[in-house]
């Protein structure tokens, strides 16, 4: 390194960076405290500090939020790579203790992953009684936003296209069933299936799932007649009805064991083919070494992935 960038390295409080980071992902001076385990006093002190430095204001309030400037942006973009490597170099010489550690784990899930993994939250908070866990919501077209972003170091579900620095592993596969009321006609061919009516667990509100994209390429075409938001929704919502819902069978298994299916319904396989249901876990290279970060995806591992 040359004289001037060391000058001005010691000019610089590296400390000071991990804060910028925070800002960048959380968009609130208190969250980023949080993150930090700072006070709100002392975190708007390295605020002010490198806005002074960088002589810009980096941040500005929108709303509730704070908006990066384009100052911020290049910043974060020019630091990203360094910040990165010196992160996964720190973190792999960390020891860490799940018994003793406190640290707040970020993961992104679908809700039917996350709905898996609360049997296990019990176990998991007598192992690491001093860590934190936040669950964000993330369907595939969230998990590459929330992994680049930072805001998560961990996702679980269906995957398509993910940034360049992720590795990935698969949890399992699974194949489809469709839920009915039990006291419906069926199970249900592939005209029964394409004139009945349809659920679906639409988080976001559209109102087309695999299954169209599937029938479509046949040359047909189903009746999606009402979106939930979620999967707890959707067995109450389909008794006393004639609709149908087709989710895969990790999502049957996952709600029978928390008791959401009842004799009243019933899972019959789809009556055209599907492809597999895959759940991948997806992290950022830059925990990959990262003790905690490792054990954690271990847990996640052991709670989901199929015997």
């Amino acid at each position: 390194m040359a004289g001037r960038e060391e000058a001005g390295l010691r000019n610089f409080d590296l400390n000071l960076l991990p804060v910028f980071t925070a800002l960048m992902r959380e968009r609130s001076v208190t969250r980023a405290g949080e993150a930090l385990f700072l006070s709100q006093p002392a975190t708007s002190a390295a605020l002010a500090r490198l806005r002074t430095y960088f002589r810009d204001e980096l941040f500005v309030r929108n709303g509730r939020v704070l908006e990066p400037t384009p100052r911020a942006e290049a910043l974060m973009e020019q630091l990203a790579p360094a910040l990165l490597g010196v992160a996964g170099a720190v973190a792999g010489a960390t020891p860490f203790d799940p018994a003793t550690d406190a640290r707040t784990f970020r993961i992104g899930t679908t809700e039917d992953v996350a709905m898996a993994m609360f049997p296990h939250l019990s176990t998991w908070r007598k192992t690491a009684p001093h860590c934190r866990m936040v669950i964000r919501p993330a369907t595939y077209r969230d998990i590459p936003r929330l992994l680049e972003s930072r805001e998560i170091s961990t996702a679980i579900g269906h995957v398509e296209e993910l940034p360049a620095a992720t590795k990935q592993r698969v949890l399992r596969r699974s194949g489809w069933r469709v839920l009915r009321d039990a006291e419906s006609p069926g199970p249900v061919d592939l005209e029964g299936y394409c004139a009945r009516p349809h659920l679906l667990v639409t988080p976001r509100g559209d109102l087309a799932g695999i299954a169209d994209g599937v029938l479509e390429r046949m040359g047909r075409s189903r009746k999606v007649v009402l979106g939930v938001p979620d999967f707890a929704l959707m067995p109450r919502a389909l008794l006393g009805t004639d609709m149908l819902c087709l989710v895969s069978e990790a999502v049957v298994e996952t709600l029978t064991l928390l008791g959401e299916l009842s004799r009243r319904l019933a899972a019959d396989p789809p009556p055209f083919p599907m492809p597999e249901a895959v759940t991948h876990m997806v992290w950022r290279t830059s925990v990959d070494q990262d003790p905690a970060e490792a054990w954690l995806r271990g847990q996640l591992v052991e709670w989901l992935a199929r015997r």
